[in-house]
């Protein structure tokens, strides 16, 4: 989960779609276990990223948990609070 964010997050390799497809399969099993930071950053990731419908609805399920739980990131990705 740490190295699949610092991934994400570097300025030099979170632009790299193939550091993007291995920081999502990095975070897909936390996720599943119902972390979730992982649960956001997967869903956000999919839903800017993947090219199919099915990859972007699972995101937005992701999305959807994250939020329902209290996930700031997940809330704004979803456009149900106002910064």
């Amino acid at each position: 989960m740490r190295v699949a964010e610092w991934l994400l997050d570097s300025p030099r390799l979170g632009e790299n779609p193939s550091v993007k497809h291995l920081a999502g399969r990095l975070l897909k099993q936390p996720a599943r276990e119902g972390v979730v930071a992982a649960q956001s950053r997967l869903g956000q990731l999919m839903c800017r990223e993947c090219g199919n419908a099915r990859d972007r609805r699972i995101g937005h399920d992701l999305l959807r948990q994250a939020a329902r739980a209290g996930d700031h990131r997940a809330r704004q990705a979803l456009g149900e609070i106002d910064d």
